[in-house]
C-alpha cells in the first residue's frame, strides 16, 4: 500500500513542483511504483511531464468533485511515472468544496481508491493554506517542505508548522514530517549557508543531507516537459534529485 507523501510550501518559487515532479520519477526510475498527484490549479507538474493540463478528460478536479469517481481510468502512464493531472479548473474547487460533505477528505477518498496501485504517491500542493491544501494534508501520510535558502523561508516555515499541527489535532493525526529539503542552494553565500545552520538547529535530523543547488538545468527542463533526469543526466540538477530520492528511500526502509 503506498505512503503518501505531500510536497507543501505556501510559497511560490521555492522548488516545490519541481521537487514533485523529479523526486517521483528518480523514484520511478529506482524500480518503485509512484504516482504523482498534481493538486495545484497552476497544473505545472502535469506539464512538466509533458501532458498539456488542456488535455485532461477528467482531471483531479473531477475526481475531488464526483461521488464515485473511476479513478484508475483517469491515471496518465507517461515513461516516466504516472500520473493524475491538474489544471485551472481546479481553481473552482476552493468554492465547490465548501457545500461537499467530507469536504476535506474528498482527495484523500480518490487516492485510497487506487492505493493499493502504487509505493508512493507524491502529491504537488498548491502554494497556499487554503481548502486544497487541508485536503493534501489529510490524504497524506507525511509532508516533505521545500524550503530555499533565504530569510523569508524561515518566517514561512513557521506559519506552515502551525497549520500542520492544527490539521493534527482535528483532521489527521497522523501525519507526520517526512523531511525538509533545502533547495536553489548556494553555498557561496554567508546568508544560505546561515538559513542552513538555523533550520538543522530546529529540525535536526529530518533536514535532508542532500540538498538542490541552483541550476539553471533545472529552471530550463519543465519547458521541455522533462524530468531532469531526462532532459540532462549530466547536470547537477539531477544528481542532486537522484540523491535526494535515495535518501528518501533510505528514510523508509
Amino acid at each position: 500500500m503506498a505512503k503518501i507523501v505531500a510536497l507543501i510550501n505556501q510559497k511560490g518559487g521555492v522548488g516545490k513542483t519541481t521537487t514533485a515532479v523529479n523526486l517521483a520519477c528518480a523514484l520511478t526510475e529506482k524500480g518503485k511504483k509512484v504516482l504523482l498527484c498534481d493538486f495545484d490549479p497552476q497544473g505545472n507538474a502535469t506539464s512538466g511531464v509533458g501532458i498539456d493540463p488542456r488535455t485532461l478528460d477528467p482531471s483531479i478536479y473531477e475526481l475531488i468533485i464526483d461521488d464515485d469517481p473511476d479513478v484508475r481510468a483517469a491515471v496518465i502512464h507517461t515513461e516516466w511515472v504516472d500520473v493524475l493531472g491538474a489544471n485551472v479548473d481546479l481553481a473552482g474547487a476552493e468554492v465547490d468544496l465548501i457545500s461537499l460533505p467530507r469536504r476535506e477528505y474528498r482527495l484523500k477518498d480518490v487516492l485510497d481508491k487506487i492505493r493499493t496501485d502504487y509505493d508512493y504517491i507524491i502529491i504537488d500542493c498548491p502554494p497556499s493554506l487554503g481548502i486544497l491544501t487541508l485536503d493534501c494534508l489529510c490524504a497524506a501520510d507525511s509532508f516533505l517542505v521545500p524550503l530555499q535558502t533565504e530569510y523569508y523561508a524561515l518566517e514561512g516555515l513557521s506559519q506552515l508548522m502551525a497549520t500542520v499541527r492544527s490539521v493534527q489535532r482535528s483532521l489527521n493525526r497522523h501525519i507526520r514530517i517526512e523531511g525538509i529539503l533545502l533547495t536553489m542552494y548556494d553555498g557561496r553565500t554567508n546568508l544560505a549557508v546561515q538559513v542552513v545552520e538555523e533550520v538543522k538547529k530546529h529540525f535536526g535530523d529530518r533536514v535532508y543531507a542532500s540538498v538542490v543547488p541552483r541550476n539553471i538545468r533545472l529552471s530550463e527542463a519543465p519547458s521541455h516537459g522533462k524530468p531532469i533526469m531526462a532532459y540532462d543526466r549530466s547536470c547537477r540538477g539531477a544528481a542532486a534529485y537522484l540523491a535526494v530520492a535515495d535518501e528518501f528511500l533510505e528514510k523508509n526502509a
